[in-house]
C-alpha cells in the first residue's frame, strides 16, 4: 500500500481527492492550515492529519511517504493591499522548500500546475506541452515559476511530475462556485439564470474532477525516473469549448433557466461573488485551446473518460440533490478569493495569510 502525503487536503480537490485516493486502496495523510475548511458542501470523508501545513512541515514528517502531492497555495490574484510578491512568493518559496525535502528523501513529488501557463492561445490551435507559455495572472505566473524551479531541482536522482490542469470542474465536499462550470451550474441550480460577465467568446479546456483524480492515481503508481521535469496537459481534446457554448449547455440542462449578460443586467443583479475580475470591458483575454495527446500516450493507464456534457449533467443532479439554494450558493466560503479576503479584514491572519 502506497502511503501518500496530500498537502492542502482541505481544499476543493484535496477534499475529493483523498476519498479517491483511499477508495482504491492508498493510505493518505492530510496537511492543511484550514482556510477553507468550513466551506462544506456536504460531509468529507475523514482523513489522518498532520497537525501542519505547507510552510511548516519537517522532513521527519515526510519521511516513510512515497509520494508528495502539494496541492497547497492562492488560486487567485492579490487582494487587498497585498501586492502579487507577499502572495505568491510564499507559494513559490515553501513548494519549492518541500520538493527539496522530497528529493533529499526520495519521495515522489508530484505538482498541479494549469493550462491557464498559456494564456493567450493566439491563432486558436490547440498547444501542446511544447508551446510557447503566456501567463497573464499573478496565479499562471507563479505555476509557471514553480515548474521552472523544479526543472532545475531535478536530476538523476529526483524526477518530479507537474501536471497541467484544464479548468476543473465538478462536484467536492468543498466545491468552488468561483470556476467557470461550476459557477455556472450554481447559478442556473439555485438562480434558474446563467449569467455571463464577458462576451463568452473565450476558449478553454475543461476537465472534470474525478478525470483530474485519476491523473494522480496514475502518477503516483508511474515508474517514471527520467531526471527531469515532465509536465503533462491533463484534460480531453474535446474539452476544449467557448465560454458561450457551455453556458448554452448548462441552460439548456436546467428547465426554466434564462440566459443573461453581464451588460444587460443591473448591478444589482450581479453579486460580486461571481464577478471575474480578470475580465475587463466584457473581454476575457485569456483565451487558449489546448492539446492532450501526450498524457494518453506517456502515462500507463491513464484515460480521461468524463466528456464535458456528462460532467455538467452530473454536477447539476449533485447541486439539486444537496438542494443547492440561492443563500447556499452565495456563501462566502465557496469563493477563495473572498473567504481569503474575509479571513484578513477580521484580523484573523497576518500579511503572511498565518492565523494570529
Amino acid at each position: 500500500m502506497k502511503k501518500v502525503l496530500i498537502i492542502g487536503h482541505q481544499g476543493y480537490l484535496g477534499s475529493i481527492l483523498t476519498h479517491y485516493l483511499q477508495e482504491r486502496g492508498y493510505y493518505c495523510v492530510g496537511a492543511d492550515i484550514g482556510f477553507f475548511q468550513y466551506g462544506v458542501l456536504y460531509p468529507p470523508k475523514q482523513v489522518p492529519m498532520i497537525d501542519k501545513e505547507a510552510r511548516t512541515i519537517t522532513a521527519e514528517d515526510i519521511k516513510g511517504f512515497d509520494v508528495v502531492l502539494m496541492l497547497a497555495g492562492i488560486s487567485n490574484d492579490p487582494f487587498g493591499n497585498l501586492s502579487y510578491e507577499e502572495i505568491y512568493n510564499p507559494t513559490r518559496d515553501y513548494a519549492i522548500r518541500v520538493a527539496k525535502i522530497c528529493k533529499k528523501l526520495g519521495v515522489r513529488f508530484i505538482f498541479p500546475s494549469s493550462c491557464s501557463v498559456y494564456g493567450d492561445g493566439g491563432d486558436g490551435s490547440q498547444l501542446d506541452e511544447s508551446a510557447p507559455t503566456n501567463p497573464l495572472t499573478p496565479y499562471s505566473l507563479n505555476k509557471l515559476q514553480i515548474e521552472q524551479d523544479l526543472t532545475d531541482l531535478a536530476d538523476e536522482n529526483f524526477s518530479p511530475i507537474a501536471l497541467r490542469f484544464g479548468t476543473v470542474f465538478g462536484s467536492s465536499p468543498r466545491i468552488r462556485f468561483d470556476v467557470v462550470i461550476n459557477m455556472l451550474c450554481g447559478m442556473a441550480v439555485a438562480e434558474k439564470k446563467v449569467v455571463l460577465n464577458s462576451d463568452g467568446q473565450a476558449w478553454r479546456p475543461h476537465i472534470y474532477i474525478d478525470d483530474v483524480c485519476e491523473s494522480f492515481r496514475c502518477s503516483i503508481d508511474w515508474t517514471y525516473n527520467g531526471g527531469r521535469l515532465v509536465v503533462l496537459n491533463v484534460g480531453r481534446n474535446d474539452g476544449n469549448f467557448k465560454i458561450i457554448d457551455i453556458a448554452k449547455l448548462i441552460q439548456s440542462e436546467v428547465d426554466g433557466c434564462e440566459l443573461h449578460f453581464s451588460s444587460q443586467s443591473s448591478e444589482d443583479e450581479i453579486d460580486d461573488l461571481v464577478k471575474d475580475r480578470k475580465i475587463q470591458d466584457g473581454v476575457d483575454k485569456r483565451t487558449y485551446r489546448v492539446s492532450f495527446d501526450k498524457i494518453h500516450e506517456v502515462l500507463p493507464g491513464f484515460e480521461a473518460k468524463w466528456p464535458v456534457e456528462k460532467g455538467v449533467k452530473k454536477l447539476i443532479k449533485d447541486l439539486e440533490r444537496w438542494k443547492l439554494n440561492q443563500k447556499k450558493f452565495k456563501q462566502r466560503e465557496f469563493y477563495r478569493l473572498q473567504q481569503i479576503e474575509y479571513l484578513f479584514e477580521t484580523q484573523q491572519i497576518d500579511n503572511n495569510l498565518i492565523f494570529l
